[in-house]
Parts: C-alpha cells; structure tokens; sequence
C-alpha cells in the first residue's frame, strides 16, 4: 500500500517517497488557466501548502512527478516560470521580528536565482526582485502560504500591539502588486483567515477570492468519493479492528466523526488530517482540534460568554471580514474551522453555521 502523507506538504517528496495523492489537479489547472490573482482561505492542515507545492512544481514544468494524474495530459509543460514561493510557517518571525525576516527570504530567493538585490525596506526589495526575476527568467509567478499567521500568532490582548504592526508591515508589502502587475504570471494567497476593509486587502482588493467558489468546493479536503477510492486498502485493514461493525457502518462512522466541512452548503468534504490519523491509529480521536486550538480563541468565547454554536447565522460580509481589534466570533470560528456552512438563503446572503462533525462539537 502506498504510505499515509500525514504531515507531508511538499508535493516533490508525496510522489517521489510513493505517499497516498488524492488527485486535485484538475481543480489546480481551472484555477491556473483562469484569472491571474487568487486568494483562498482554508482552515490548518486542510491542504493549502500542499496545493501551493504542486502549483509550483507544475510551473516549474516538473511533468515526470505527475505521471498518471489528471493534468499529466492536459498542461504544456513547456510554460515554465520562476516562482517567489513564501511560506510564513517557516519564518522565524516571532523571534527576528517580521520586517527582518522577510528582507531575509527575499535576499535568499534571489541568491537561488543569481540576482543581486540591493533595496533595503521589505517592500521595494519584493518590488526589485519582481521585476529583475522577470527580466531574467520570465514572468514570475507568487505563491504566498499562511500570509496570516504573523498576525494571527498575536491576537491575545498582551500581544495585540504586535498583530497590528506586522498587519501593517504586510499591508505596506503587498501594496507593489498591482502596479507590478506586467511582471507576474499568476499570483495565489492562503491563508486562515481574511483581513479586510483597512487591513491587508485593502492594497489587494483586485484578488479573486475563491474561498466559497462552489467550483474549488473541493480543491481541499477529501470528498466521498476520494476516501473511497484513495482509501480503501486502509479501510479493509482498520475494519476488523472495528468488529462487529460492517464496512458500511464503520464509513458512517468515520463519515460522522471527520465529514462535513463546508464552503458552499452542497459539497461536503472530510478533515484530510483526521482523516490519515484515523487511519494511522486505528482509533477514533480529535486528531485535528488537539494540534494546535488558539487560546486567544477559547478566552474570546469566555469573555462572550457565548457557548452555543448550533446553527448560528451571519451574512456574508460579516463571514469576509476579520479585523484584530474588532473580532466577531462567527467570524472567527468559520474560519478557523470550528463551524462550518449548513445552509445558504442566496437571496437574502445569510448563512446558517453549525459544527461540522463530531470531532470538533465533542471537543
């Protein structure tokens, strides 16, 4: 049996290391064939860096590692581009400081790519390696992964001060995309959350926002139909230690365990993190919550007081907005997973919010 990707993020090692790929590239290549600027937001460990790695490697016209998947047949693996890939996961932010750090990654992609950069603030140093990478290589393409998390890692009230600096630090980074636009090929960002209004996105309002595109409903995550095709070696290997459950008990139960996120009321797809633990374990645990609950998160609710989350409406802006001074908390477990959408009145723009499955209500 090919191996369980439990915490593999990079495509390159998933295909040569022979892991489990849940094929997504055919909702990968609607999203590189269509518009040029993207942002999708997804809970932790639902498959962004995944995603960002295979776009990068699609760009980087690596066709042998997509032997016998969807878009092996359907891309012109002669458009190759060079890639700005940032990964926020990985930068030492909390102890460098933001500023520091991203100068760093910066000067470090241009040295992969022999170019001499000499600017000194985040901003004009992201501007010049821009557009020197696309005199010298072609348009580039920007992949951008967890660009929240230097601001999400400071909401508790003693660190609030910190969130709102590197919020402007991020929103002045940002602010050279569109005017350098004749240089980008394609441009995605990820993250947990959306920082509206006179947040980040106040200088990237020109991004198409997928995150409740029916059409990406399920670009992560792992449907039905997926666990039963990608899955099924290990579901006849865990099965007796369920005894006397049968296969379709046992898939009801794993169904309600990890099933049931939502982006657009219809597709419901299952936790690919609790889902490979699971499966791993042999036991049925709250393999997600437990990796990594905010305790900003838990003291908001307290200082709320609001404890019933059972289908809970909000509007669709309120759903797109996420300020750190002003944080509803509908807002803030929809995005980071803790509810998920149940039901859309289209006419109206209102959506009903409950818990998406039995892992996350019990825990």
């Amino acid at each position: 049996m090919k191996k369980l990707p439990i915490g593999i993020q990079t495509f390159s090692k998933l295909r040569e290391d022979d892991f489990i790929y849940v094929d997504k590239t055919e909702y990968i290549y609607n999203i590189i064939s269509g518009n040029n600027y993207y942002f999708l937001s997804r809970p932790r460990r639902f498959g962004k860096s995944l995603t960002l790695s295979t776009i990068a490697e699609i760009y980087s016209g690596s066709k042998n590692l997509f032997t016998g998947l969807w878009i092996e047949n359907n891309w012109n693996w002669d458009k190759i581009h060079p890639i700005i890939h940032i990964s926020f996961n990985s930068l030492n932010y909390k102890d460098l400081g933001l500023e520091i750090v991203l100068k760093k990654e910066l000067l470090k992609i241009g040295r992969k790519y022999e170019l001499l950069l000499s600017e000194t603030s985040s901003p004009e140093l992201f501007e010049e390696l821009i557009e020197k990478l696309a005199a010298a290589k072609g348009r580039v393409v920007i992949l951008i992964d967890e660009y929240d998390k230097p601001i999400i890692d400071f909401l508790e009230a003693e660190n609030l001060h910190i969130a709102k600096q590197n919020r402007a630090i991020l929103r002045n980074f940002y602010s050279i995309i569109k005017n350098a636009d004749p240089y980008i090929e394609f441009f995605l960002m990820t993250g947990v959350s959306k920082f509206s209004q006179t947040g980040i996105f106040s200088n990237l309002n020109h991004l198409n926002d997928i995150t409740l595109n029916k059409k990406y409903a399920s670009l992560t995550g792992y449907t039905q139909n997926e666990l039963l095709l990608y899955f099924n070696d290990y579901l006849q290997e865990v099965l007796p230690d369920f005894a006397p459950l049968n296969e379709q008990q046992l898939l009801e139960q794993i169904k309600q365990w990890y099933n049931g996120y939502s982006w657009d009321a219809k597709t419901r797809v299952y936790n690919p993190y609790s889902v490979l633990l699971f499966f791993d374990n042999r036991a049925f645990e709250n393999y997600w919550f437990a990796t990594g609950t905010p305790t900003f998160l838990i003291n908001l609710i307290k200082e709320k007081k609001q404890f019933n989350f059972n289908q809970i409406t909000a509007s669709g802006a309120l759903l797109d907005s996420y300020e750190p001074d002003d944080l509803d908390i509908r807002t803030l477990l929809f995005q980071t997973g803790y509810l998920t959408i149940k039901h859309i009145d289209i006419f109206n723009g209102i959506y009903t919010l409950d818990y998406p499955n039995r892992e996350v209500e019990q825990s």
